[in-house]
């Protein structure tokens, strides 16, 4: 399969394809947030201004969220097709976000992608290309020690009945969405088409249709499959983020392979891998609890309402009422944790696993 497939295919069907005015809102960029997610996998604190993101495959909309994520940081997005650029560039001018680059290639070249960057996200990439262990090299070796790589691919099972239309498709020489469309028309209400086309989300414009059962070139993966990806490389597991994971990375691969042995996994699987991090920081008499940067808008005492984070870990987060907003506004500014009660430190343990809190081994008091 040749770039010029898959980029003639984003050419013609930017992905995904938001209205231009579609706003996010900076709490549920909360797992977004490199100085968050650097405390939780490395125990220290990095600045935001010092941070360096890079966004493989980009896409038509994800450098916008990103930015608001991370307002300092500096964020590079590529992407092989000049129409995805396009549309996130107006994303992010018409939304005043102005700490992006974008660039169009292929983050496969050390030229493009040169590295190196503190996180990098390959969110629905890797299982587009003809190699996608050699694509996971290639953003290992973009990674600074510490570094923090965020992955989605489809899996075997979450993925079955839209491959077995998509391939129906390739069989029928389907070839446009118009086409598609017509079929839809004369489909009936309980057919497999259908239903499915009905209940997928991504089905709701012809972007959607387009990546399903257009795309030319797409791999599915059980989790075994994606661990022999991995394991070809030096990143190792730190948290997998689909929905019902578990926290630890190693029950959760043993919860999926039996999910998978039953053909029963329903989820596309997320997973953050880090290269040579230095772990998460545990309580001592030197840590330090912080808030999330991304939540501090949210939790402001001025807020009416009680917003409830989009869920980005695979659980439901608690809702923001005036009481949480109250004890995480204590945050704002570091706090060391031997000064808070028992009571309060079991509370804020909820929060840390929710990713609103972060802990750091140690800290300059001026940060």
């Amino acid at each position: 399969m040749s770039f010029g497939e898959v980029t003639g295919h984003y050419e013609r069907h930017p992905y995904p394809h938001y209205p231009l005015l579609a706003s996010v809102r900076r709490y549920d960029t909360y797992a977004m947030n490199l100085t968050a997610l650097w405390a939780r996998f490395n125990g220290e604190l990095l600045p935001e201004r010092d941070g360096k993101i890079l966004l493989s495959g980009c896409g038509a909309f994800a450098p916008y969220p990103m930015a608001l994520a991370n307002p300092r940081a500096q964020i590079t997005g590529v992407d092989l097709a000049q129409h995805n650029l396009r549309r996130a560039r107006l994303h992010c001018l018409l939304h005043g976000r102005f700490n992006v680059r974008l660039e169009q290639g292929d983050f496969l070249d050390p030229a493009v992608t040169p590295g190196p960057h503190h996180f990098i996200e390959a969110f629905g990439v890797l299982h587009h290309l003809d190699d996608p262990a050699a694509g996971m090299r290639a953003l290992e070796q973009r990674l600074m020690s510490g570094g923090i790589l965020r992955v989605m691919v489809y899996g075997r099972y979450a993925r079955q009945e839209a491959e077995s239309i998509r391939r129906a498709m390739r069989l029928l020489k389907v070839r446009d969405v118009a086409s598609i469309k017509r079929m839809l028309k004369r489909a009936a209400p309980d057919s497999r088409l259908r239903s499915y086309v009905d209940a997928a989300w991504e089905a709701k414009n012809d972007s959607g249709l387009a990546d399903l059962f257009l795309h030319p070139n797409v791999k599915t993966y059980r989790i075994d499959e994606f661990m022999e990806v991995v394991n070809q490389t030096g990143l190792k597991p730190l948290l997998f983020t689909h929905l019902d994971a578990l926290a630890d990375p190693q029950q959760e691969i043993i919860r999926l392979r039996e999910l998978d042995r039953r053909r029963e996994t329903r989820a596309n699987i997320i997973c953050f891998l880090g290269r040579e991090c230095r772990g998460t920081a545990v309580p001592s008499s030197d840590s330090w609890l912080l808030l999330n940067p991304a939540l501090r808008e949210a939790v402001s005492l001025f807020n009416l309402s009680a917003p409830t984070p989009i869920d980005r870990l695979g659980h439901d987060n608690p809702q923001l009422s005036w009481n949480v907003r109250r004890f995480l506004r204590r945050f704002i500014k570091p706090v060391q944790e031997c000064t808070l009660s028992e009571k309060e430190r079991q509370q804020a343990e909820r929060y840390l696993q929710e990713l609103f809190l972060v802990r750091v081994r140690r800290i300059d008091v001026q940060s």
